[in-house]
C-alpha cells in the first residue's frame, strides 16, 4: 500500500475512515459540546444558591431553594430579595425563622417531588455520562487498532505519516473527554450520597433517630395500601408522655430531652418488620402494627409501659429524681373506621380520654372515639 493507492479514497479506505475522504469519520464524543439538559441546570442552580449563602444540604435548604429559584412562592422570593438588597446573610436561623410563613400547600408532597426530580436529574446525568464512558472508550480501542496497523506500514509515504499523527492527537485528546467523564461519573456518585443523605435527615428524628412524622405519613400509607390488600389487620396507637412539661419546668429542656430520648428508646424495643415507631412531635411517638390484632398489639404495648413505670430515672447534672415517667397511649383497629384519617384521629381521641382518666395507661378506642372523630370533622 503507497500514498497513491486507490482504495485510500474509497468508501471503506483508511483517509474514508479518519473524514479526509468520501466517508464521515468515527464521530468524537464531546461533553462540553452536548446540550445540557434543563433538569441539569437547575439543579445546578440549586446547588449554587446553597453554595452561594453557605447552607447545608438538607430538606430545608432543598425546599427553599427551589421555591426562590422557580418563583413558586412570590412571597419567599421577595423576602430573600429584599435580604440581599440589604447585603444581609440568608441564614438557617433566618430561614426558620421567616421561610415557614411563607410556606403553602403539602409541604411534604412538594418535598418529596422535589426529592424524585432531583433524583431523576441525577439518574439521567449518570447515564448520559456513563453512555459518554463507554463511547469514549470503545473509540480509544478502535484508534489504538488502527495506529498499531499504521506502525506496522514499513512503506507509508508523508501522507500516511501526516493521518498516523492526526490519529494520535485524536486519540490523546478522547483519552482526555474519557477522563473527563471518569470525574463526572464521581460527582454524580457524590451528589448521590448527598441527596441520600439529605433524604435521610428529611425523614428521621434527630434528637431521638426515629423515624419523623413526616416518614411516618408515609409508612402509614403504604402499609395501610399493603394490609387492605392482603386483608391483614393493622393495628395504630398514639403515645404521649405524661406530665411533660412539669419535667422541663422543674429540670430544664436538656433533661425533657433526655427524658424523651429514653422513652423513644423504650418503644423501639418492639419495633421490627411488622411494626414500626416514630416520634410525630414534641413528647408524642405513634406506633404501626402490621398484621397483629388488637389484643396482641396492646399486650406488647402494655409491657412496654409497665417496664417504664417502674424505672426510677435521676438528672445526671444535679442528681435530683425525676420521679416516675410514664406515658399514656390510645390504640386502635384501623379498618374499624372509614378510612386511615379516621382511625388516626380516633386513637388520639382513646389517648385524651386516657389523660382524663389519670394517664399512665392504655385505652382502646371505640364508638365514643369514633362518634368524637366525626364531631371534631364536622
Amino acid at each position: 500500500m503507497t500514498a497513491h493507492d486507490p482504495s485510500l479514497g474509497r468508501h471503506g479506505g483508511l483517509l474514508g475512515w479518519l473524514g479526509f475522504g468520501q466517508t464521515r469519520a468515527l464521530p468524537i464524543p464531546d461533553v462540553a459540546e452536548r446540550h445540557e439538559p434543563v433538569r441539569m441546570r437547575q439543579l445546578d442552580e440549586i446547588g449554587a444558591f446553597l453554595g452561594y449563602h453557605r447552607l447545608e444540604i438538607n430538606a430545608s435548604t432543598l425546599s427553599v431553594a427551589w421555591c426562590y429559584l422557580t418563583g413558586s412562592d412570590s412571597k419567599l422570593v421577595r423576602l430573600i430579595d429584599r435580604r440581599m438588597q440589604d447585603r444581609l446573610p440568608v441564614t438557617l436561623d433566618w430561614l426558620e425563622e421567616n421561610a415557614p410563613q411563607t410556606q403553602h400547600g403539602n409541604e411534604a408532597a412538594q418535598l418529596a417531588a422535589l426529592m424524585q426530580r432531583l433524583e431523576r436529574s441525577i439518574d439521567e446525568f449518570g447515564k448520559t455520562s456513563l453512555d459518554a464512558h463507554r463511547a469514549t472508550s470503545e473509540y480509544n480501542t478502535a484508534l489504538e487498532v488502527h495506529l498499531g496497523e499504521l506502525d506496522q506500514v514499513t512503506r507509508a509515504g508523508s501522507v500516511i505519516s501526516e493521518l498516523a499523527t492526526i490519529a494520535k492527537v485524536m486519540l490523546r485528546r478522547t483519552q482526555d473527554i474519557e477522563k473527563q467523564m471518569q470525574r463526572s461519573e464521581a460527582q454524580t456518585r457524590a451528589l448521590r450520597r448527598r441527596l441520600k443523605e439529605a433524604r435521610r435527615n428529611a425523614e428521621h428524628d434527630h434528637l431521638t433517630g426515629l423515624p419523623n412524622r413526616r416518614a411516618f405519613e408515609a409508612r402509614y400509607e403504604e402499609e395501610h395500601r399493603q394490609a387492605f390488600a392482603a386483608s391483614e389487620q393493622l393495628c395504630l396507637a398514639f403515645c404521649d408522655i405524661d406530665n411533660f412539661k412539669r419535667v422541663n419546668d422543674s429540670h430544664g429542656h436538656d433533661a425533657g430531652d433526655r427524658v424523651i430520648r429514653i422513652v423513644a428508646e423504650s418503644l423501639a424495643r418492639i419495633s421490627d418488620e411488622r411494626c414500626h415507631v416514630a416520634r410525630h412531635g414534641g413528647e408524642e411517638f405513634v406506633v404501626l402494627f402490621r398484621d397483629t390484632s388488637l389484643e396482641v398489639a396492646l399486650a406488647r404495648l402494655e409491657t412496654l409501659r409497665q417496664q417504664l413505670a417502674h424505672r426510677r430515672l435521676v438528672n445526671r447534672a444535679t442528681e435530683a429524681p425525676f420521679g416516675q415517667v410514664t406515658f399514656s397511649a390510645g390504640i386502635a383497629d384501623v379498618f374499624a373506621y372509614p378510612d386511615r384519617r379516621t382511625a388516626l384521629k380516633a386513637a388520639d381521641a382513646a389517648l385524651y380520654r386516657a389523660k382524663h382518666e389519670g394517664r399512665n395507661r392504655i385505652v382502646r378506642a371505640g364508638p365514643e372515639d369514633a362518634a368524637a372523630t366525626a364531631l371534631h370533622t364536622a
